[in-house]
């Protein structure tokens, strides 16, 4: 990471330690970082002389990257490798990624959930209580997953000003802050 600035080299090892801690790997997580500070779209061999990681998995991790959504292959005029960039628009990325976390995480969830709330129900009496517990999992899934998809349809700039009331929405709602 020799031609890097300090803050760039600090940022790109911080997100691959938070990556490790969001279940994504790390050189997946430094390559996205990289990337996302770089002005100009960067080939696989940059990235993995700039990370000192190997060519493989330079390949690999953006290959899982692109399958998230938030970065992309372009060209570069006079170059035929391809080149690569990440999203810039941080509102719009992090859309993207709980989007894909819904559907890797949750809708399976909801799914199983849906499945074992219906067979405990038909146990009757001798699974009452794991039905119970099952039901409320998945009443408490359903209204997550209802709510994120009113934010999810709100334009970005309404989702901003969402964000950034904080305690004006306490207070309409009746609640002390």
């Amino acid at each position: 990471m020799s031609t890097l600035t300090p803050a760039s080299e600090g940022f790109i090892l911080h997100w691959g330690e938070m990556g490790t801690k969001w279940g994504i790997n790390r050189t997946v997580a430094q390559i996205h970082a990289l990337l996302y500070l770089s002005q100009e779209p960067r080939n696989a061999e940059q990235i993995a002389e700039t990370l000192s990681v190997a060519r493989s998995n330079v390949s690999n991790s953006l290959r899982e990257l692109q399958g998230w959504g938030i970065v992309k292959v372009v060209h570069v005029m006079g170059d035929r490798r391809d080149h690569y960039e990440s999203m810039k628009d941080v509102w719009e990325m992090f859309q993207i990624i709980l989007d894909e976390r819904k559907k890797r995480e949750i809708d399976p969830t909801l799914a199983v959930l849906r499945d074992l709330t219906a067979k405990a129900q038909k146990s009757g009496a001798k699974d009452a209580y794991a039905h119970e517990r099952l039901n409320d999992m998945l009443g408490f899934f359903e209204a997550m997953m209802t709510w994120y998809g009113q934010i999810r349809r709100m334009p970005t700039r309404a989702f901003i000003k969402f964000i950034k009331m904080g305690d004006k929405v306490r207070k309409l709602i009746g609640l002390a802050s």
